[in-house]
């Protein structure tokens, strides 16, 4: 019983600074952005990117603390990161599309070629990301992963 006590996991009550927090931010950008308010969808997609880099850095520095002294911790903090970069790259895509909306260019690239760089184009979001740069005509070569059919 006691053992069983100790594995479930603990959701503090009233916490808003998680992964969850982040997807919330990103929904509320896309309703902004939806009724025409880009300021506002602009507003909450950096919040987003901001969150989510915050919370890829405490996740990071915590399993690099509990290495080598309870491999569940490590393991949990890897895939809440992986999740942040993963909702860090979204972010990145949703303002890079608001840029392009407001033909800027100039802003979403730098967006775009981050996505590319920490997903790499062998990740769906890295290949969207890298879509877009050849769209925008920053980039000429298109990209067909291997065993794609090139379609997306």
């Amino acid at each position: 019983m006691r053992a069983q006590a100790a594995a479930q996991t603990v959701q503090p009550a009233g916490t808003d600074f998680n992964l969850s927090a982040v997807r919330s931010l990103l929904s509320r950008g896309d309703a902004a952005v939806a009724s025409g308010n880009l300021a506002e969808g602009r507003r909450l997609y950096d919040l987003a990117r901001d969150a989510s880099r915050r919370l890829l850095g405490f996740y990071r520095d915590l399993s690099g603390s509990f290495r080598g002294l309870d491999a569940r911790i490590p393991r949990e903090m890897d895939d809440k990161g992986r999740e942040a970069l993963s909702l860090l790259s979204e972010a990145n895509l949703r303002l890079a599309a608001l840029f392009r909306r407001q033909n800027q260019p100039e802003v979403a690239i730098p967006l775009l070629v981050e996505v590319v760089k920490t997903m790499t184009p062998t990740n769906d979001l890295g290949r969207k990301a890298y879509q877009q740069l050849v769209e925008l005509g920053f980039v000429l070569t298109p990209y067909t992963a291997p065993g794609s059919t090139g379609s997306n």
